[in-house]
């Protein structure tokens, strides 16, 4: 397997990630949300969360999955390496979140469903998130999501500043950043179809029947869906499906698509420089520093906003 030492996650970010996260940063709303979720936030209870209810891969637990794991985070060139949880859940599924300790969750849906060289493509995207700095974005998106539902006293605010078109446009870049982690397991696996066949099963693979799934099939269902747009209702369908239309906002484009995306990549000069080992080395921000917004002389005004809020929610639940 190539490893990419000392590359830069902007070697390999897709430009529609990069795009949609300025368009998200220069919205209204987007920089009083950031100090919020950074007044607010508390990373731990979802760490204690996970040691509690998941098992953390290691040496002696799940050590194959572990050594898969460690060669990503190598060749990527990832550190501190990001902890690894498998949760017991049959939906074929994994994620990364995380601010200051990044973390990968892969479901046991995945580990039973894909074979050993599908599941380095998974765990290879989650690692591009951790790379490019997604998971700081990601975890606002979902912060951002829930103070929406919650105007008023018990939001301070904030849900009045979740605007419609700030959530939005949070999900449009969810959608790009996707790109990106593709991106990333293509580099890692250096297979095109083999990241094609995980993205194939994760949508509908079945163990009985896989000997009758044809990754070449898939691949030409993606064409089709793409010779849907020649319609112009037919796009206008698939930007209400994305924006919450029929239910929820998606946070994924459809597989098929990204399938598109990737395949254009694998064929550029881009990629083919980046394989040669002509990439960019420098140190990348990633998405977006939250942190940085907020001045270290505030550390001790937030430590009392904090105190003042627990306090808060402590009189309402006496109150009820």
């Amino acid at each position: 397997m190539p490893t990419y030492t000392g590359i830069s996650s902007e070697a390999f970010r897709h430009p529609l990630d990069r795009q949609a996260e300025e368009a998200l940063r220069n919205l209204p709303g987007f920089d009083f949300l950031a100090r919020k979720f950074v007044e607010f936030f508390a990373e731990r209870p979802q760490l204690v969360y996970l040691m509690g209810n998941t098992i953390q891969v290691g040496p002696r637990q799940y050590s194959t999955i572990y050594q898969i794991f460690r060669e990503c985070v190598r060749d990527l060139d990832i550190y501190p390496e990001p902890a690894l949880f498998v949760e017991q859940n049959p939906q074929a599924n994994s994620y990364a979140l995380g601010q200051e300790h990044p973390y990968i969750v892969i479901n046991t849906g995945i580990l039973d469903l894909l074979n050993e060289a599908e599941i380095r493509a998974v765990l290879a995207h989650e690692l591009g998130h951790i790379k490019c700095g997604h998971t700081i974005l990601i975890q606002m998106a979902i912060w951002a999501k829930s103070v929406a539902a919650r105007v008023g006293d018990l939001t301070f605010g904030i849900g009045d500043f979740v605007s419609q078109g700030l959530l939005l446009a949070f999900y449009e870049w969810r959608r790009k950043a996707e790109l990106s982690a593709d991106r990333a397991a293509l580099l890692v696996t250096d297979d095109l179809n083999l990241v094609i066949s995980s993205m194939m099963n994760v949508t509908g693979g079945s163990i009985k029947y896989a000997n009758e799934c044809s990754l070449q099939e898939f691949i030409k269902q993606s064409e089709n869906y793409q010779a849907l747009d020649e319609d112009g209702l037919n796009q206008v369908y698939k930007f209400l499906m994305y924006t919450g239309f029929q239910g929820a906002m998606l946070t994924h484009p459809f597989p098929v698509e990204r399938l598109q995306y990737l395949r254009q990549w694998s064929v550029s000069e881009e990629y083919q420089q980046i394989r040669r080992g002509n990439y960019q080395r420098s140190p990348a921000s990633g998405a977006v520093n939250v942190a940085a917004e907020t001045p270290e002389n505030e550390t001790e005004d937030l430590r009392r906003q904090i105190e003042e809020l627990q306090r808060e929610i402590n009189r309402m639940k006496r109150s009820e």
